[in-house]
């Protein structure tokens, strides 16, 4: 054995960079749009987040999906206000999806909620200026089964709401999350799979996350590259979920394959989501935040992924 598999496929991208470099060096010259989610900050203000995003020289924010009820969320107009005060863009914001809210749910009540949740988020998205919405199949946090039709239930209940994403102008994308936190979806193939049941034009995209591609994919590189135009938004963290740098994520090869699909294109994200590890990460978006740790936390992955970034390009 000359390599490993995980090193041929590496040399497989590092090969189709190459190509793209010598043939088209034109297309590599845009950088790819780094965003960050900030439901990771905790019960931080958003106008204190946009202050440390803007000093951190990013241009997009992806906003928590916090309209959980009719009277709860962020407001239109402030959001507006404060990003435009701090120049930040909404990419799109980041659905949350628990057991109170579950697309796949046995409880009629509980698919109800996820449906109200989508009522809301939409208009919101688009008053913003999102480009799109993240779904989870099922619930973040709930690893065990309801049955064994829960996926046909979570496709009826998307399936009730999907044309709300064509009619706000928001694209749907589908969150594949590792085993440890949700009972099914868990790959680029089976959100692919989920996504041809859903059978809807707004809802064709995949949100990738490196975390739980580790734990799921054979090859994150690989697996983007399969993904391509599908790929819509990809979170970001280390391999133990934190800053980058202080794990061991391969970050050069994920750079070389979002590259060789062209996504360094308007429309197209790497968001950092750098939540710490853990099987349920929702308890982070109650945390007091501690401003130092989340200024060390952004300012480091930051300027970790565009050293990489370069050190890429110049090879």
């Amino acid at each position: 054995m000359e390599q490993q598999n995980f090193e041929a496929k590496n040399q497989m991208i590092r090969d189709k960079f190459r190509a793209l470099k010598n043939g088209s060096p034109e297309m590599l010259k845009p950088r790819l749009n780094l965003s960050w989610s900030n439901w990771g900050f905790g019960r931080e203000s958003l106008a204190d987040s946009a202050k440390r995003l803007e000093r951190a020289q990013l241009s997009f924010i992806e906003l928590h999906g916090n309209h959980y009820g009719a009277d709860l969320g962020y407001n239109v107009n402030e959001t507006r206000r404060i990003l435009g005060d701090h120049g930040l863009k909404v990419s799109g914001v980041c659905g949350m999806f628990s057991a109170d809210n579950d697309l796949s749910s046995n409880r009629a009540m509980t698919r109800q909620a996820a449906i109200d949740y989508l009522r809301r988020e939409l208009p919101f998205t688009q008053a913003v200026g999102g480009s799109y919405l993240l779904v989870v199949p099922g619930a973040v946090g709930r690893p065990k089964a309801y049955d064994d039709i829960e996926q046909d239930r979570s496709v009826e209940t998307l399936r009730q709401c999907a044309s709300w994403f064509a009619e706000h102008n928001v694209q749907g994308a589908i969150e594949p999350i590792r085993a440890a936190e949700v009972s099914f979806v868990h790959t680029f193939a089976d959100a692919k799979h989920y996504i041809r049941e859903v059978d809807s034009p707004g809802i064709t995209h995949i949100n990738g996350d490196v975390y739980h591609m580790q734990a799921e994919e054979s090859h994150i590189g690989e697996a983007i590259v399969n993904a391509d135009e599908m790929l819509l938004n990809l979170h970001f963290a280390d391999s133990n979920r934190s800053a980058l740098g202080h794990g061991s994520l391969d970050v050069a090869t994920i750079i070389r394959a979002l590259y060789v699909i062209g996504y360094n294109k308007p429309g197209r994200y790497v968001t950092f989501e750098p939540l710490g590890p853990g099987g349920d990460p929702y308890p982070a978006m109650y945390g007091r935040p501690d401003k130092a740790k989340l200024d060390a936390l952004v300012f480091d992955s930051i300027r970790y992924f565009r050293e990489c970034e370069e050190l890429v390009l110049a090879d």
